[in-house]
């Protein structure tokens, strides 16, 4: 093939050119918008008189790129009961609430596990709203029972996953929705406090988008750790801290040439099946989560230059997949948000995923993308453009090749935006 050096800058101005596009409306945007709807009028199964409050979530309202080649595989959706809310131990009941809550709302008070994280929700105040002023007043509960996953009964379908109800459509042009039960928390959690003061070296994220994440809050999720879902009582009391708030903000913050580069390393470690490497189901592997923890960290760590001057996407990622093998190896992968906390533990299945990651250069990921990731782009394009693909042994052919490919992109692109309109 052509010279390392010239595959990994026409690799990069490749999907600079294909990411990067005019917004538009697409029927994904359309079709979470009409999925949160559908989920407001609902109401959770054990509180009949109190709304589902949505939120869409995941690669749905994280990216803002369009590659090619598709990049969200379902749409991820949070709701939580209007006669519900978390508060920190030791917190205060709160006498006002946004006009969303109920009349009536129970208070849980997020109370630290064994396991940095984790927590359980005992049952702490009861909330009821003063006609007169719009305020609440409390009755408190002592020795409160620890809250316990709730039914997902009221969520249309049947398909459980870990917290999730999956819904399936037989349209295979409608993605899955995954759906996941949480309590809102409207404030930031005090196990995640030395997180905005935490020294940004790199100036991001900047003071205005800290405080808008940290005013948001966050949300608690009916999921246990891996370790003690099979324990009697904690696999069905211990929850998780959820920052799916704080997440969308920050990768929205995001320059575009740092959402591409989340975009195709997910898209590489899923290529190539890194995340399907257990000998058994019990030990833990490779997540997205753990790619999206090594780019916020990365974009918090690493300065503007080192994203933006001699921009080389090849590098960037064989860097950060570097980083990660470490991370793998060591047995440690840094919780973005809660210190102390780490994603890893010695129970992963990750010994050949670290050596792997670890064995990539350059020239070996430059051949992958042309490979794996432009070579599928060419597939979807007209017969006169994909067959410029069957010859790409110099750097000119696969210029050329690559050229045609992004143009077909644009011109369609541009075709649509304006039938759009």
């Amino acid at each position: 093939m052509a010279d390392e050096c010239d595959v990994s800058r026409i690799v990069t101005a490749f999907l600079l050119n294909t990411c990067r596009l005019p917004p538009r409306t697409s029927k994904l945007d359309v079709q979470a918008a009409v999925v949160r709807a559908q989920t407001a009028d609902g109401h959770p199964a054990e509180e009949r008189e109190a709304d589902a409050i949505s939120l869409i979530t995941g690669s749905v309202a994280e990216f803002y790129v369009k590659p090619m080649l598709p990049h969200i595989g379902d749409i991820d959706m949070m709701f939580h009961s209007s006669a519900e809310l978390a508060v920190p131990r030791g917190h205060p009941p709160p006498t006002q609430l946004p006009a969303e809550f109920h009349n009536y709302v129970y208070v849980l008070e997020i109370d630290d596990s064994h396991l940095p994280g984790y927590v359980y929700l005992p049952l702490r105040y009861l909330l009821t709203k003063c006609i007169d002023d719009g305020k609440y007043n409390y009755i408190e509960y002592e020795d409160g029972l620890s809250r316990m996953c709730l039914s997902h009964s009221g969520v249309p379908g049947r398909i459980l996953h870990g917290p999730a109800v999956i819904t399936k459509y037989d349209d295979d042009k409608l993605l899955s929705i995954d759906c996941v039960r949480c309590v809102r928390c409207l404030v930031w959690p005090t196990q995640a406090s030395d997180w905005p003061t935490r020294h940004k070296n790199c100036g991001w994220p900047d003071s205005a988008t800290l405080d808008r994440i940290v005013s948001n809050g966050c949300d608690v999720v009916c999921v246990a750790h891996r370790q003690c879902k099979q324990d009697e009582f904690l696999g069905v009391r211990q929850h998780r801290l959820s920052f799916s708030r704080a997440e969308i903000v920050l990768m929205n913050s995001w320059m575009p040439v740092q959402q591409i580069v989340y975009h195709i390393l997910r898209y590489f470690i899923k290529t190539e099946r890194l995340t399907d490497c257990a000998d058994n189901s019990e030990a833990g592997t490779l997540s997205n989560y753990h790619i999206k923890t090594l780019m916020l960290w990365a974009c918090e760590l690493k300065p503007r230059s080192w994203w933006t001057e001699n921009l080389n996407l090849v590098r960037i990622c064989v860097e950060l997949l570097h980083t990660l093998s470490v991370w793998l190896t060591d047995t440690r992968c840094p919780h973005y948000f809660i210190n102390n906390c780490s994603l890893l533990d010695n129970s992963f299945n990750v010994g050949s995923v670290a050596s792997k990651l670890m064995s990539i250069d350059e020239e070996y990921l430059s051949t992958w993308f042309v490979n794996k990731y432009i070579g599928e782009c060419a597939q979807r394009c007209p017969d006169n453009v994909s067959r410029l693909f069957d010859d790409v042994s110099t750097s000119m052919k696969l210029l050329n090749a690559v050229s045609e490919i992004v143009r077909w992109r644009v011109n369609t692109s541009l075709k649509k935006l304006v039938v759009g309109r």
